[in-house]
């Protein structure tokens, strides 16, 4: 087993299998943590390592964790078209500041099957100006689809930028209906 890092923290870890390929879920007692696109044996690594090196403990695979259990679940219903939306205690140690503020006003208020543009969240947190801030903050949520990062588009109609990759988002929009699903 792994030794509580500070404040006697706790990290499990689980792969869930996804039509975007596999995702790393990570928790501590706080809740939801992590979330890692493209979960190879090699991508994993290095996630585990910085969570390590963050949260002050060695994350420990354990996909029976109660901590995990909820958090696959509504993942694996997102997935199959029966959730809209996700219902999780979440841990933001790993965001502060001006991106934690973004990412939480996104969580809160960009419902499934809506989109947003960058300048108009920026907005939403009264920083009209901080277009290119909110996608430094998007580039840096640590619980991308559970923090739907996806649902933020470019004002003139582009799909913008994505961490897991432009072909993911495109079809986390599909699956939510913002985009038709690709002919192949």
């Amino acid at each position: 087993m792994n030794s509580p890092g500070r404040n006697g923290q706790q990290v499990v870890w689980a792969v869930v299998g996804t039509d975007i390929g596999p995702l790393l879920l990570a928790a501590t007692h706080e809740g939801l943590v992590n979330v890692v696109f493209h979960a190879s044996e090699a991508v994993r690594a290095k996630a585990l390592g910085r969570l390590a090196d963050r949260l002050g403990t060695q994350p420990v695979e354990a996909p029976g964790s109660p901590l995990l259990a909820e958090a696959i679940r509504q993942v694996d219903a997102y997935f199959a078209g029966e959730r809209h939306t996700f219902e999780l205690p979440l841990d933001w140690s790993l965001i502060s500041g001006f991106n934690r503020q973004v990412l939480r006003e996104l969580a809160s208020g960009v419902p499934y099957g809506a989109v947003v543009g960058y300048g108009d969240l920026a907005r939403r947190v009264g920083q009209p100006g901080a277009a290119q801030a909110v996608g430094t903050a998007m580039g840096a949520n640590p619980l991308p689809v559970v923090v739907p990062c996806h649902r933020v588009v470019e004002s003139d109609g582009g799909i913008g930028g994505f961490g897991g990759g432009l072909e993911t988002k495109r079809k986390l929009l599909a699956l939510e209906g913002v985009l038709p699903e690709p002919l192949f």
